[in-house]
């Protein structure tokens, strides 16, 4: 299998969200730039997730996006769905899927159990857990405490 770009890019709009969600809305021309995708996709696939209710949007001049639940309740599998309408390997795995040889196919229970494992693993990472994945900019590991000291 293999994701389409609007989910992967998705993923990567709300990681990006996710990891300046302190900093109050966030321009997509600004995600465009640091995620290096264009700034017209990453609108095609931000009106998808606020239609899903997991990205608000802020009008005016400081407006922009923000997420709509905390990271840690938006699962990849919650922005993987939206944006592919679902999660399967192969469209023969449920009964009214395209094949005729549903009812006496063997192999569509491997498809069936690897999608389900697939989806597992996406139902089980939170953008939580991926900002935690995010490498730390030169020169965080010397980092101030919260009185200015190193």
């Amino acid at each position: 299998m293999k994701l389409s770009t609007r989910s992967r890019y998705g993923v990567r709009l709300m990681l990006d969200l996710a990891c300046h969600c302190g900093e109050g809305p966030v321009q997509l021309g600004a995600v465009a730039r640091r995620q290096g995708i264009g700034v017209k996709y990453l609108e095609q696939i931000a009106v998808r997730l606020r239609k899903a209710n997991y990205l608000r949007s802020v009008r005016g001049p400081k407006g922009g996006h923000l997420l709509a639940r905390p990271p840690e309740q938006i699962s990849v599998a919650d922005v993987v769905t939206v944006l592919e309408g679902g999660l399967k390997l192969t469209d023969c795995i449920k009964p009214d899927g395209e094949c005729d040889r549903w009812e006496q196919c063997v192999t569509r229970i491997i498809w069936a159990e690897a999608t389900q494992a697939f989806l597992e693993k996406l139902q089980a990472t939170s953008l939580r857990d991926l900002m935690d994945r995010v490498p730390s900019p030169p020169g965080l590991d010397e980092c101030e405490d919260e009185e200015g000291n190193q």
